[in-house]
């Protein structure tokens, strides 16, 4: 029955994309860049309300009340596809993502990505990459939209700690803006790499922002990871091991 429901969940993310990916394509010519980006909302609406309805999904979030008016850069745990799909809905401003150029060439998807103004980058010129994403998300972010990267750089199993990298920081400081960290426990209820997705309830909490003046891009990538790594063990404390036993190293998958 799991596998069915997720079977089921599976088409219809498919043809939520197939259709909103037509839909788009044929509208955004017509539109400015926020009604894109409204439209473009109304399939992660979509996405949550049939994850909910057939494999039983749902979320809760914590400190909503620390979201500032300005702009900022979001800087979230990553566990699964979930929170790439739930941090729009959740989060009140317009959000840019950070993602690499290659998803632009997916059928339906990526053309309408293409379209919204997200920050895309080219890895295999990493050379360039960190001051075309800084231009990109100035331009963004005085627009009044909100910047999201992920500092860990892929996707972590519950319970997995490993070093964030610091290019979130470094953008974050060179742009004077504050960084708000971002925890949850998706990944038990939408593991990454499985097929198979669970019925539960993911938590989300929200930490105060965090500023970047008179701060080194380490010092600030170091309190993300001090807060969200703390905060995880708090939301999920089942997929930690106490304290005293916590190792440095990569808990094993």
């Amino acid at each position: 029955m799991r596998w069915f429901r997720s079977l089921l969940l599976f088409v219809s993310l498919v043809l939520l994309v197939i259709v909103y990916g037509c839909a788009c394509t044929l509208a955004f010519p017509f539109m400015t860049v926020n009604r894109r980006y409204r439209m473009g909302l109304g399939w992660c609406y979509a996405a949550l309300f049939v994850a909910r309805c057939f494999t039983g999904i749902r979320y809760r979030v914590e400190g909503l009340e620390n979201l500032p008016d300005s702009p900022a850069l979001v800087l979230s745990k990553h566990q699964s596809a979930w929170e790439t799909i739930a941090l729009p809905v959740i989060l009140p401003r317009p959000l840019c993502y950070v993602f690499k150029r290659e998803l632009l060439y997916i059928p339906f998807f990526g053309w309408t990505l293409s379209m919204v103004k997200m920050i895309h980058i080219n890895r295999s010129d990493a050379r360039h990459a960190f001051a075309s994403i800084t231009k990109q998300g100035r331009q963004r972010t005085d627009e009044g939209a909100w910047v999201v990267m992920f500092p860990e750089g892929t996707r972590t199993a519950p319970g997995q700690h490993v070093k964030y990298k610091t290019g979130g920081a470094r953008f974050a400081v060179a742009l004077g803006l504050p960084v708000i960290p971002v925890a949850h426990n998706a990944a038990h209820v939408w593991p990454r790499n499985s097929f198979i997705k669970y019925p539960g309830t993911v938590t989300v909490s929200i930490g105060k922002p965090i500023s970047t003046a008179g701060l080194s891009a380490d010092e600030v990538n170091q309190r993300v990871e001090d807060w969200i790594e703390g905060e995880m063990r708090r939301i999920d404390p089942q997929a930690y091991p106490p304290a005293n036993t916590a190792s440095t190293t990569n808990q094993p998958l």
